[in-house]
């Protein structure tokens, strides 16, 4: 493995037909110097989670040919699913990870972007650290309104039109829609699960932990805004019908401004005054080993300081195996690196 490490995660969105899940993940599998290291669907998103990691310019590859084979395999016109999303593959960042700068991470989201728009004819956005103004560099500012809205921001001309690639509707936007490319930090995707299936304390939960906090509306028009609790911290609830249970939907956009117990223990306290219990929570792809000993120093007993020990305490203490087995050499990007070079 190449000391010049990048992390790239695209979601694309199929989680529930294995076959065409499989095809699209192994297009990315087969580039020397590049690696997938974890594939995660889940069903009541309709999303699959892949990380890949290694050699910047091969992880560039792969990223493409998933991308591309997403084309392929995905129809926007049919799909649907809880999570929101603006494309077949919704968004791709890189993430810099060991000899690389967030500028050269910025640098390979532009030149996706533009081989993507080029070659498969697909409106792409850049976001995160790639982003071309101040105003776009959230990916929910740039997917607003879903695939479902995509067209009418096409043909009324904005806001936020993608930075390459066509700008009218097409048969190849209207099957694929578009992609958010970019580059950021180690982003942790995160879920709190809440024990309910209506999900209606994990929505007032989703609402005050994330940092925009709510929306307040006067009848005259007037509106403000209520700051959330947590800062750096995007977040929902909803239901997650396949396990007869809600979920808290979080992004930690910077794990160690906020990290996962903070995040764990916030939603808990909430629901908990709802009269409503969790029931652990999951990461979705990998996670930093620093996220992970972090929190275990939380669970732990004091003053423990062996890896193992905490990584434990924290799958123990954010139960994050309630919904499945967590296998931390798989889940830990460290660990799992080490493993493929093993």
């Amino acid at each position: 493995m190449s000391t010049r490490i990048v992390e790239c995660v695209p979601n694309f969105s199929e989680g529930r037909n294995q076959e065409i899940i499989d095809a699209i993940s192994n297009a990315g599998r087969g580039i020397d110097g590049a690696r997938v290291l974890g594939v995660e669907p889940d069903g009541d998103y309709n999303r699959t989670v892949l990380t890949i990691a290694g050699d910047p310019a091969a992880v560039s590859l792969a990223a493409f040919e998933v991308i591309k084979a997403s084309l392929e395999h995905i129809d926007m016109r049919v799909q649907e699913g809880e999570h929101p999303r603006i494309g077949a593959v919704d968004v791709c960042p890189f993430v810099p990870l060991e000899g690389v700068t967030m500028e050269e991470c910025a640098v390979m989201a532009r030149e996706l972007a533009i081989r993507v728009s080029n070659e498969l004819g697909i409106p792409t956005f850049l976001y995160g650290a790639a982003a071309t103004a101040p105003d776009r560099e959230l990916l929910s500012d740039l997917r607003k309104g879903q695939y479902e809205g995509f067209r009418k921001r096409l043909e009324d001309g904005g806001p936020h039109l993608p930075d390459f690639g066509p700008k009218e509707w097409n048969e190849t936007v209207e099957r694929f829609g578009a992609v958010v490319i970019g580059a950021r930090q180690i982003l942790v995707a995160y879920n709190v699960n809440v024990d309910e299936k209506d999900a209606k304390a994990a929505r007032i939960a989703g609402s005050l932990v994330r940092s925009t906090g709510r929306l307040l509306k006067q009848d005259d028009g007037r509106r403000t805004r209520i700051p959330g609790m947590l800062p750096m911290v995007q977040g929902m609830g909803l239901p997650l019908e396949a396990h007869g249970i809600s979920q808290v939907s979080m992004n930690l956009r910077d794990v160690n401004t906020t990290p996962m117990h903070i995040a764990y223990e916030a939603v808990k306290s909430i629901v908990n005054d709802h009269g409503v219990d969790t029931y652990g929570s999951e990461l979705v792809g990998l996670v930093p080993l620093s996220a992970m000993i972090e929190a275990g120093k939380w669970y732990a007993n004091e003053g423990c300081e062996d890896e193992t020990e905490l990584v434990n305490a924290a799958i123990k203490g954010l139960g994050l195996d309630a919904l499945g087995p967590f296998i931390a050499n798989e889940r830990i990007i460290e660990w799992a690196l080490k493993e493929e070079i093993e």
